[in-house]
């Protein structure tokens, strides 16, 4: 194939329908039947939650571009209206497989373990006297169901909320003919409930959806008139956020007005039982100026992410992933400070495998050390109890400088970040705000420290967020160092992000939006030229997302002069692997497993002297453009080999591994012959191994 002339939808595959691609990977792991069922259960809520924050997020962007006519999107140039059909399409078929899942797989499964999920017409006698007391004694008083008539219209519904229309038949206490109700159940109510004990087999547990308890009383709801029908449903609504940085005067303030407008944004999607009359349909469709193509019918609950509760409330452990206490690095097991340690060497940590605590541990006992002068910290997804905050705020209240740079626009943690700005702020700390339209999402803490009448920093770099609770379920690298010219780059960064100056020549770190897009090109340019000149030449990039065109068509002209290039891939790709005369040296892989593969390394032979760097930024233009990110050099051997030796384990895999295909499709690759590999698996056997000798 002449790369010239190819078409552009030859060449790049839609984000989109790659990020679909992504989800079907992930209900793939809960159709596993080598997964424990309540994971298996976890997965099939994850794929509801991504396919929810796929409608408010890019299909609400692309229904605003169809309804203006706006022109073909992206470099594969398909228009609004030919990837919403597209969309629909494949989201059929998701939702369609997602409740298959759940019906004919794991129920049957969770009750061949002794979790039931007893349908209304199987409750015995007590669960029913149970149930409608309840109803009466926890449901009615929050709830407040509304007949609909003109100075009644129908009431506004938050976003993903649980609703129900009601048909009615009969006169009210006024004396006239109603015909339709709503139901709105409020979010402090659980949607799925656990019957008491005294109604379990021993060793057993039931569960009853809420939605199932307001179905069958809904009849009390409206005394005198008849009830003919109650149905079930959601509508999913645009949660962009839009922030004008040329009209915008205070961000904080800005924002907490589109977070509360967020909810009742246009709605994108609806979602409702399938037993639900069409006229009901056609009637919520009108109200919410939605098309029959948006219109999602569900056999069993619209909410299938509040499952997710049931792996908790099961107290079933035999059902889950068996626990492991993650480890250390064997300098970090001295009982020596973190201080002295990092005075004599670097150390890398591979969460979850290895210990967050850590680096919660750099930020505490730098709070308390009278020698700590001042800390910085970026802070981009953290949530509402974060213990590094709190260790910050005890840092400004003991008179250090503390300075914390926050994103507020960490989509959906916005609330949570402008929260802990607010008590961070309050403790003294000086607190900046990420440049609206740069989202600061680069992971950095540095500590400042006088030694010996001296100076010292102290860094620490990582590919993820400063979250304890994500550090347990994400695969992510943190860098320690005190090296002198790594803390000058972080300093340098810092003030950048302060003062908005120019960080000038950094001696390691390469930045976005300055310098990490023609570092990028200028390394894969230079492995073609040792392609050329008939040496090895090789790449292997591990990210979240491929997506920049530019560096995909680098990778294609590499790929021509014959650079080998292994792509590890979790979610989107729009570049085609194994294209004769295109992208024939090219492969991509997607992991998915327990774990979510989150680290970014990019490694570059560069003709021997090998290249590793871990990163914040993934290879998309968001990253290089309208980020502010961090790249770093892992320079020791030690760790090198670590990474080289970590990079071809992800290769080697032949359990969780999905190989694309040039079409865009994925297909899970095999053991067949060959002994069964599982990168994640082996890490956690030897985490086991070091804990055993240890």
């Amino acid at each position: 194939m002449d790369f010239a002339t190819t078409r552009p939808a030859d060449r790049y595959i839609n984000r989109e329908l790659s990020l679909l691609e992504f989800n079907r990977r992930v209900l793939a792991q809960a159709a596993d039947p080598s997964v424990p069922v309540l994971e298996r259960l976890r997965f099939l809520c994850i794929s509801s939650t991504n396919l929810d924050e796929f409608f408010e997020v890019r299909v609400a962007s692309f229904k605003q571009l169809f309804e203006i006519d706006a022109p073909a999107q992206g470099p594969d140039e398909i228009t609004p209206g030919e990837l919403l059909a597209e969309i629909r399409k494949q989201s059929l078929v998701l939702v369609r497989r997602q409740y298959e899942l759940l019906n004919d797989e794991i129920f049957p499964s969770l009750a061949d373990s002794n979790i039931y999920f007893p349908r209304r017409e199987d409750w015995t006698r007590e669960q029913k006297l149970w149930l409608r007391q309840f109803f009466h004694n926890e449901i009615v008083p929050v709830l407040t169901p509304l007949t609909l008539d003109p100075s009644r219209p129908f009431p506004r519904t938050l976003n993903k909320s649980l609703n129900f229309i009601v048909r009615l038949n009969g006169e009210d206490a006024f004396g006239r003919q109603r015909h339709r109700a709503i139901v709105q159940a409020p979010r402090s109510l659980p949607r799925v409930i656990r019957l008491p004990e005294q109604f379990d087999e021993i060793g057993a547990s039931n569960f009853v959806f809420l939605s199932s308890i307001i179905h069958e009383h809904v009849d009390e709801l409206f005394p005198g008139m008849s009830v003919d029908g109650s149905y079930q449903f959601r509508a999913t609504r645009n949660s962009n956020l839009y922030v004008d940085d040329e009209e915008v005067q205070d961000l904080v303030r800005s924002l907490e007005g589109q977070l509360a407008a967020s909810r009742y944004g246009a709605a994108v999607r609806l979602e409702i039982s399938d037993d639900c009359p069409e006229d009901l349909c056609d009637f919520l469709l009108d109200h919410f100026s939605l098309e029959r193509e948006d219109l999602y019918t569900v056999d069993g609950p619209v909410n299938l992410n509040r499952l997710a509760a049931v792996c908790d409330m099961a107290g079933r452990p035999d059902l889950c992933f068996a626990p492991f206490a993650p480890g250390l690095p064997t300098a970090l097991k001295s009982g020596e400070d973190i201080f002295s340690i990092l005075q004599k060497k670097n150390v890398l940590l591979h969460h979850p495998y290895q210990s967050f605590a850590p680096v919660v541990d750099f930020i505490a006992t730098a709070a308390a050390d009278p020698k700590v002068l001042a800390i910085k910290q970026t802070l981009y997804r953290t949530g509402f109890d974060s213990p590094i905050v709190d260790h910050l705020v005890k840092a400004a209240r003991a008179g250090k400088e503390v300075t914390v740079v926050v994103e507020l626009m960490a989509r959906f943690d916005e609330a949570a970040n402008i929260s802990l700005a607010n008590r961070l702020q309050e403790a003294g700390a000086h607190v900046v705000y990420g440049l609206v339209g740069f989202k600061a999402h680069a992971k950095m803490s540095m500590v400042v420290r006088r030694e010996q009448d001296n100076i010292r920093r102290y860094v620490h770099l990582g590919t993820g967020n400063y979250h304890p609770g994500t550090a347990r379920l994400y695969t992510d690298y943190g860098y320690f160092s005190s090296s002198r010219k790594l803390g000058e780059d972080v300093h340098k960064v810092f003030l950048q992000l302060t003062s908005l100056t120019d960080a000038g020549n950094l001696n390691r770190i390469l930045t976005a939006p300055f310098a990490l897009f023609d570092a990028m090109k200028s390394r894969i340019e230079r492995e073609i030229e040792h392609a050329e000149a008939g040496r090895d030449a090789r790449i292997i990039v591990k990210v979240n997302a491929l997506i920049e065109p530019q560096i995909i068509d680098a990778l294609y002209r590499a790929s021509a002069a014959g650079v080998k290039i292994d792509l590890i891939v979790r979610g989107m790709c729009a570049l085609r692997p194994g294209i004769e005369g295109l992208s024939e040296n090219i492969s991509v892989r997607s992991i998915v497993g327990r774990f979510l593969e989150h680290s970014r390394v990019y490694y570059f032979l560069n003709g021997g002297n090998e290249e590793f760097l871990c990163s914040s930024a993934d290879w998309m233009d968001r990253n290089f453009f309208h980020r502010t990110e961090v790249c770093f050099p892992i320079r020791q051997r030690p760790l090198k080999d670590r990474l080289k030796a970590d990079l071809e384990l992800f290769l080697a895999d032949n359990c969780q591994a999905w190989k694309l295909l040039p079409d865009g499709r994925y297909e899970k690759i095999l053991p067949g012959d060959e002994p069964a590999i599982s990168a994640q698996s082996g890490f956690l056997q030897e985490l086991a191994a070091t804990s055993q000798q240890a």
